[in-house]
Formats: C-alpha cells, structure tokens, sequence
C-alpha cells in the first residue's frame, strides 16, 4: 500500500528514508509513526498501512538508516541485540532532527504514535518537536530519561502491568511527574501490540488503538468525529 520516500533531516540534512502510506478515502490528518528497536519491519509497515485505512497519511522515518540503511531485525537474540545497540547510538538530538522532517512533509493536523523504542521517542517529539497536535506512546521504558521534559500537547501513555523492562515504580514516577496526563494500564507484557511477539494481547491491543484514534480525532479538525 505504501511507498519509500526520503526525508531531509533537520539534525545533520542526512537524508532519512521512510515509509509512507497515503489514505484512499477522506484524510483526517497526518502521523509520524515511530518504530521499535527493530526498524522498518513488516509489523511496523501494516501499522502505518492500518493507520492509513483510518484516514491518516502515514510517515515511519528509518532512524537507524545512518547506522544501517534498510535495517529491519528478526525477533532473535542477536537481532535484539543489534537493536538495543542501534537504539542506544542513535542520539536523542538526532530523533527530533529527523522527526521534524517527517512533521514537516505532512499537512495538519499531524499526529504521533509510537512503540516500544518509539514509545519513548513519541515522548521526546511530543516535548520538543513543532506541530504536533496529540501523541500516543506505546510501552516506551526510555520516558524515564526524559520525564522531567514535559510534552507540548495532548499525551497519553500505554503500559503493560506485567511488562518486566518497564516496573511498576518508572510508571508511577511519570505519573508523580505529571499527573494530569493520562496512562493506561492493560493487562499484558511489554510489545502488547504486536502480534509477531510472545506478549501480544488481542484485546488490549486492540483498546490501546482504540484510544489512540480517540485522542487523534479530539485533537483533529474535526474535533471529535470517528
């Protein structure tokens, strides 16, 4: 459904490549969508083509393009691992350079969502990118680096109760930080939303998206229409 297109970091002018899928139908707005550690998978590009069928055109810039171009891992050991490094050299500076590359290329309203690695990146756009109308961050066990940042417009959080990389304790410290913002909380692990993942949860999958395009048409020009 979707296509491969450049982007012009604001970061470096590195040029980021991305998916990108466009609505067929009527479009509600744009979304950068924000990958996990494991780049521009499969389950990544039927995400953005999903979000597309609601009415969004869809960017998923390939942050590690610069450590890898095409960078899409498996689910192995060694493939997480590469992926947890990857995610650890890719500079947070770097994230909002190319992030705003991506805002930028969409027409508003323009929306973010993102996962795992992403959750936490979603954060960091929606506390320092420009243009952003609404964020949902999906288990990002990283919002912990950043939680005195605070984001610039509407936020919510998605947690897994028994998610072993993300306790109980970084949750609550968000929520001491900011307690207006909200954080849902399903009962599932950490990559609940995947289903190429032992943790995937149908029905909390499916309630965190709902929610997700809930808080996207509350914020959009049409301000509440589904």
């Amino acid at each position: 459904m979707g296509e491969t297109i450049r982007l012009t970091s604001r970061y470096d002018g590195f040029e980021v490549s991305a998916y990108h899928a466009k609505p067929a139908d009527a479009r509600r707005g744009g979304l950068l969508l924000i990958q996990e550690i494991f780049g521009i998978t499969d389950h990544i590009r039927e995400l953005c083509d999903g979000f597309a069928e609601d009415g969004y055109e869809v960017i998923a810039p390939a942050f590690y393009d610069r450590l890898e171009p095409g960078f899409a891992a498996d689910y192995s050991p060694d493939a997480i691992q590469k992926g947890v490094q990857y995610s650890q050299a890719t500079a947070w500076e770097q994230v909002v350079g190319d992030a705003q590359a991506a805002i930028d290329a969409l027409q508003a309203p323009v929306f973010v969502a993102g996962y795992c690695w992403g959750g936490a990146a979603t954060w960091l756009v929606a506390c320092r990118c420009q243009g952003v109308a609404a964020a949902s961050a999906f288990y990002g066990r990283r919002i912990s680096e950043l939680v005195d940042e605070t984001p610039r417009c509407p936020t919510i959080l998605h947690f897994g109760k028994t998610d072993a990389s993300i306790p109980m304790e970084k949750v609550d410290e968000i929520r001491e930080k900011h307690p207006d913002l909200p954080i849902y909380l399903y009962e599932a692990g950490h990559g609940f939303n995947s289903d190429r993942r032992a943790d995937y949860h149908e029905d909390s999958a499916r309630l965190a998206r709902l929610r997700t395009l809930q808080l996207f048409a509350l914020n959009g020009v049409g301000r509440g229409e589904m």
